[in-house]
């Protein structure tokens, strides 16, 4: 169902849009009366999914791990409706494994998607929005930023340094009027999450993501974990001791390298992470 929140006539740009948790940000965005800008690796699939979307849409073409392609996106975008009110970083990509099995291209590709792609968008968007007094930036996450499933270590660490890097930033726009905010959602029923195991928690969907975003648009707040429990329940089980913490964590966070299909997995990260292919957009524990 989409929002009953409005956005008319707010420029919200979405990176990784065309298909997956962005598609259905921007589908949401739309519905309330936003103008969403679809950025994409593939500008055809950006501006084939800007065109099923209702009201004002467009799609263009973005690359997050170069800076000229951000630069030119964020440009073309202020251009065709004026200044970006919203920007959502989305793209993201995640290998799973054994620590010791992962590849050094999967490593840098997460890096430079995951982490600083997120870092790029908030030092390009930030400061125009300072300029101005006003804005929003949220990044779409994981609950990896909190915790640190097995099988997941550089995704892992991809997350919480997002969170950690959006945490300081935070400190340093206090009284600009420009507003951070991270979405820390579990598995999410995306390519990106292929073949691996939830834990203890439902595998959510793309439009659970996007109505915590657009929930996060509509009443600013820095910390948005989906479902609303597990931030709580991290905060709580963090204060513990070192032994009872890992037993419930054990409980709590799935061992992808035990419970991980590979084979589900196989056609994902060849084209996410041996291409140049940073949209498969998704966010997963």
């Amino acid at each position: 169902m989409g929002s009953t929140k409005r956005f008319d006539g707010r420029v919200i740009a979405v990176t990784g849009a065309a298909r997956g948790i962005g598609l259905a940000i921007a589908r949401q965005l739309a519905e309330a009366g936003a103008r969403v800008a679809i950025g994409d690796l593939d500008a055809g699939q950006a501006a084939a999914a800007a065109a099923t979307l209702p009201g004002t849409a467009a799609g263009f073409a973005l690359d997050v791990t170069v800076e000229s392609s951000f630069t030119s996106f964020l440009d073309a975008v202020e251009a065709k409706w004026g200044p970006v009110d919203v920007l959502v970083n989305n793209a993201g990509v995640m290998w799973v494994g054994r620590f010791d099995e992962e590849t050094e291209q999967a490593t840098r590709r997460q890096l430079e998607v995951n982490l600083h792609g997120v870092i790029r968008g908030v030092r390009l968007a930030a400061p125009r929005m300072r300029t101005r007094g006003r804005g929003h930036i949220v990044t779409v996450a994981s609950a990896a930023s909190k915790l640190a499933p097995p099988g997941e270590a550089t995704y892992a660490a991809t997350k919480h340094g997002v969170f950690g890097y959006l945490s300081a930033v935070r400190e340093e726009l206090r009284g600009s009027g420009v507003k951070l905010s991270v979405v820390m959602p579990t598995v999410v029923d995306t390519p990106l999450a292929a073949g691996t195991s939830t834990g203890s928690v439902d595998m959510l969907t793309p439009e659970d993501v996007a109505s915590a975003v657009v929930g996060a648009i509509a009443k600013p707040r820095f910390e948005v974990t989906v479902p609303g429990y597990v931030g709580p329940l991290a905060r709580a089980v963090s204060v513990l001791p070192d032994a009872l913490r890992v037993l419930v964590y054990r409980q709590m966070v799935p061992n992808q390298v035990v419970e991980a299909n590979q084979d589900s997995r196989a056609s994902y990260e060849k084209d996410a992470l041996t291409t140049n292919n940073n949209n498969n957009s998704g966010a997963t524990s």
